[in-house]
């Protein structure tokens, strides 16, 4: 038996073709990498739903650097950068205390970093660091190095990565709590598959002219947005 045309007769091969263009690009704007040069994310509510997922140019990491400014005046905890595997929900996890102490976990063994001062309402600088040669994790604020702990002691943190900002992942790619949401904006994000140099660094957080990260780069970058989450210019001072 034939199969009956369901759609109305109205509906033309000019108009099909014209809506599967439509569909073709709203599919691949996502696939695009864009430049974010001098943009942000915005959270601006506390949330279980809204985030952003970023795609990495890469998997199978050795070692790792994560940097990325962010700009909050949330004192409770909240997530910074989630990355999660199959098999590790925090495969690389940095994390932001009640108490203002930092957490970096890196497939699921994790350390707390005291004494590293952040500002509220104003732009920090955060690095975190694992090098799989000595398994040492290490979290830079603003320029300023934490003392080198040990971590992960695997050889690599393999499988395909969700990466996730604005939520903690306590599942591959889901289950988000709101009372560990960020809320703030967030410009900059860079990772790399090696340890960055502390010079290296420190151009990063002076904003000079640093290597970008070759597995996230800011500056050409792949993301998903869920919920509202909104890309806006960055803020600055305005200079007289």
């Amino acid at each position: 038996m034939a199969a009956e045309n369901i759609l109305p007769e109205h509906f033309t091969t000019e108009k099909m073709d014209r809506l599967f263009l439509v569909t073709a690009l709203i599919t691949t704007c996502w696939a695009v990498p864009r430049d974010l040069s001098g943009k942000m994310f915005t959270f601006p509510k506390e949330s279980d739903t809204d985030h952003v997922k970023l795609w990495p140019k890469a998997e199978n990491y050795t070692s790792v650097t994560v940097c990325l400014r962010y700009f909050t005046d949330v004192k409770r905890s909240y997530s910074i950068f989630s990355m999660a595997t199959p098999t590790s929900t925090n495969d690389f996890l940095l994390f932001k205390q009640i108490n203002s102490d930092l957490e970096l976990h890196v497939r699921q063994v994790g350390s707390t970093f005291t004494g590293l001062a952040d500002e509220k309402n104003m732009w920090n600088a955060i690095c975190g660091t694992w090098d799989s040669a000595n398994a040492l994790i290490q979290i830079w604020i603003n320029g300023k190095p934490s003392v080198r702990k040990l971590g992960y002691k695997g050889s690599v943190l393999h499988g395909k990565p969700i990466i996730v900002v604005g939520q903690e992942q306590d599942t591959y790619g889901g289950k988000f709590d709101k009372g560990q949401s960020f809320i703030g904006q967030l410009s900059d994000v860079h990772m790399w598959n090696y340890v960055l140099s502390p010079c290296e660094i420190q151009r990063f957080t002076s904003n000079l002219n640093y290597t970008p990260g070759n597995v996230l780069n800011w500056r050409s970058l792949e993301y998903t947005i869920y919920g509202l989450v909104i890309v806006e210019n960055k803020q600055t001072f305005c200079q007289e």
